[in-house]
């Protein structure tokens, strides 16, 4: 039995099928954009953690801040003696955020967390319970987490139902056939029929979906939800989990759009791979909940903060905002490339800003019929040659790619020429 098939058999024996895992190869060592396994084989990693690792696996100035911190002190709880570096990032996200006026921070471990805290600051503001989010939408695991989500399986799937308060609005995208126009008319019934605008707290929207479909949110839509937030009142909350550092081209997602949100949550690429997360927002709106409110006994915890200021520098040091349009260029020079080919599987609507950079598998071209049976043979296909490549999407027939901005051109182009050759096979 080799080495990834003998963990393989711990990990079903050890760990609820409830976790989900892409491919039975276990990881023994990464650096930039590769990866190695238990048995010595090379990967190239397209993936990226699920878009944790914008700055690549093991930066050595990432690397090299969480090393000085353990010499220091690893935990002693924010909230019971509190330590400089949370300051420090908060102080450079408050700058950092597209948001005018004073802007205050709050540190969390998971994105879940930060999506919990942000609804519970802007419950805490408004003195309002309702809650808007969109179908296709993912904004955790937890209770609330999975509520807000607009995919049922796996996320909702035996947890019995959501919280009440909870409302959601069709996105619009292609392959739904739902336009800007028809979620308007929706947010417009939905405050005739079910809730009044004056008791939603919130509105909350990824700026690119992620686990959705990496479907960007029309600007003509972000800028209608900001006119109905700032009508009534309601705290807009830009989720930015997967759209953060770097990835789209800027520093946001949000801001490709021009639109400023009341709220940001933060957490994936913040850190380079340690677990934090934070809420950025408006001082007014920050201040709302009352001493106690918030935090948590691992919140902001001091390895990850430094290993997060190490991050912003390197996004500055080694330009990555202008590095995710040079790679999105590639990326999508590649996928048109192949898809010209006669031998390819049908491939449709390239989309993205910057590196979030995503495509359908469908059965016929020139269509949008959704292929998830030729999807997974295409995954099968490239983690087979040494490619790390993952699906989303409502119908599982999307293709992203979260390859690290730090990687270099010769490593991408290695990367993409494994994509194509998965597109190929997948097609036999």
């Amino acid at each position: 039995m080799s080495a990834n098939a003998s963990l393989q058999s711990r990990r079903v024996a050890a760990v609820p099928r409830g976790v989900g895992t892409a491919f039975p190869v276990f990881a023994d060592r990464a650096q930039d954009a590769e990866v190695w396994d238990v048995e010595g084989k090379r990967y190239i990693d397209f993936a990226g953690g699920i878009a944790v690792l914008n700055t690549g696996h093991r930066h050595p100035k990432v690397i090299k801040a969480v090393k000085d911190q353990l010499d220091r002190f690893t935990h002693t709880c924010f909230q019971v003696l509190p330590y400089e570096p949370y300051l420090e990032l908060a102080e450079r996200l408050n700058k950092l955020a597209p948001i005018r006026g004073e802007a205050k921070t709050i540190f969390l471990s998971t994105g879940a967390e930060a999506v919990e805290n942000a609804i519970k600051i802007a419950k805490a503001h408004t003195g309002r319970l309702g809650v808007i989010a969109f179908s296709g939408a993912f904004h955790g695991r937890t209770t609330l987490g999975m509520s807000l989500t607009g995919k049922v399986a796996p996320y909702r799937k035996k947890f019995g139902p959501a919280l009440p308060h909870i409302y959601h609005l069709p996105f619009p995208t292609l392959d739904n056939g739902v336009t800007v126009a028809d979620t308007l008319r929706a947010m417009e019934f939905l405050f005739r029929a079910d809730i009044e605008p004056a008791q939603i707290a919130a509105i909350i929207i990824e700026p690119v979906q992620g686990e959705g479909g990496f479907h960007p949110a029309p600007t003509e839509l972000l800028e209608a939800i900001r006119a109905t937030c700032d009508e009534h009142g309601i705290v807009m909350i830009a989720d930015e989990i997967q759209t953060g550092f770097a990835r789209t081209g800027k520093m946001f997602g949000i801001e490709v759009s021009g639109v400023e949100p009341d709220l940001i949550t933060v957490a994936k690429s913040l850190a380079g791979g340690f677990p934090l997360s934070g809420v950025v927002g408006k001082a007014e709106i920050m201040d709302a909940p009352e001493p106690g409110g918030l935090g948590g006994t691992y919140a902001g915890n001091p390895l990850a903060l430094v290993a997060a200021l190490a991050v912003l520098d390197v996004i500055e040091e080694e330009k990555l905002v202008a590095r995710a349009e040079h790679v999105g260029r590639k990326i999508r020079d590649a996928v048109v490339k192949a898809s010209q080919r006669n031998d390819t599987v049908p491939v449709a609507n390239l989309r993205g800003p910057g590196a979030m950079v995503a495509f359908d598998i469908v059965k016929k071209r020139g269509t949008n019929d959704p292929d998830a049976d030729t999807t997974k043979r295409v995954i099968q296909s490239a983690i087979s040659d040494g490619l790390v490549l993952l699906s989303c999407g409502v119908h599982a027939n999307t293709l992203r790619i979260l390859v690290p901005l730090t990687a270099s051109d010769a490593v991408l182009d290695e990367g993409l020429a494994k994509l194509e050759k998965a597109l190929v096979a997948a097609n036999a």
